[in-house]
């Protein structure tokens, strides 16, 4: 049975992995931080060499875009030195690592979507602290699989919920029609991970729902699915414009199956967290 330890088990990614990996087959380890501190390195590899993971899943994580340029040490002593102690660790017991890192490694200014092998250009502390953690796990782990996402959404606070909570306001809700990326369901990404537990596949994969869109529009689809287009009135704003939309060029390079289309999965979602009746 392999043994899989997954940090950062109560967020989204955490959460879903828990609820897709069949216990029959996997012996699930998951601690938060309440268990495991992943910014303290004895922490970490005590946990590892009393309980031997195969695989590390990493989705802990400060992902406060805002919160980390404020608190610049707090986002690079989660985002960076906590992955450098778990790639320490988990090289001591040959273990591989599954890290979830995300679209802000790169610089938000493009006009076509990013590939794997794009240059990484980070303008966000929270972006150059994820991409800090990223050069730590390849340098110092042998067997690594950094997994780049974005806009993940599942149960618990995200920019889905946001608007769900403001239907209940039933107030005018700002969001921003200038800045688009690829929502991607953290159930979806889950399923996608499973199969770089089982294979001997490593480097670097852009893992993201299919299609794309502004915040706007997404804002707009949960809406129409939720049958709430009379609650909320959304007002489109013209912020810091961004671009960060991934293209999964190493999944289809390799052929592995892509995660369904962001609308298909956004439906699912909300259908399961009881959204839609």
């Amino acid at each position: 049975m392999i043994r899989v330890w997954i940090t950062g088990s109560e967020g989204h990614v955490g959460s879903a992995l828990t609820e897709v990996l069949d216990c029959m087959e996997y012996r699930l380890m998951t601690t938060d931080i309440k268990e495991v501190d992943i910014t303290d390195l004895h922490q970490v590899k005590t946990y590892v060499r009393v309980n031997r993971p195969d695989v590390i899943i990493n989705c802990a994580g400060l992902s406060d875009a805002e919160y980390c340029e404020t608190h610049i040490d707090e986002a690079y002593k989660v985002n960076a030195i906590g992955v450098r102690n778990i790639a320490l660790a988990a090289q001591e017991v040959c273990a591989k690592v599954i890290h979830i890192s995300t679209d802000d490694v790169f610089d938000l200014q493009s006009d076509k979507p990013y590939n794997e092998f794009d240059e990484t250009h980070p303008k966000t502390i929270y972006g150059k602290s994820k991409e800090a953690g990223e050069k730590f796990l390849m340098q110092l782990n042998d067997k690594f699989t950094i997994i780049r996402s974005s806009w993940i959404y599942g149960i618990g606070r995200d920019f889905v919920d946001k608007v769900l909570r403001a239907v209940g306001n039933q107030e005018e809700l700002e969001v921003a029609n200038n800045q688009f990326a690829v929502p991607t369901s953290s159930k979806e990404l889950a399923k996608l991970i499973c199969h770089f537990i089982d294979e001997e596949e490593y480097g670097i994969y852009h893992a993201v729902c299919q299609g794309s869109c502004s915040r706007y529009e997404l804002a707009q689809a949960v809406l129409e699915y939720t049958n709430n287009t009379d609650k909320l009135v959304l007002k489109p704003v013209q912020a810091r414009a961004t671009y960060s939309v991934l293209d999964n060029m190493m999944l289809r390079l390799n052929g592995i199956e892509q995660p369904a289309e962001w609308k298909t999965a956004l439906k699912e979602y909300l259908t399961e967290s009881g959204g839609i009746e």
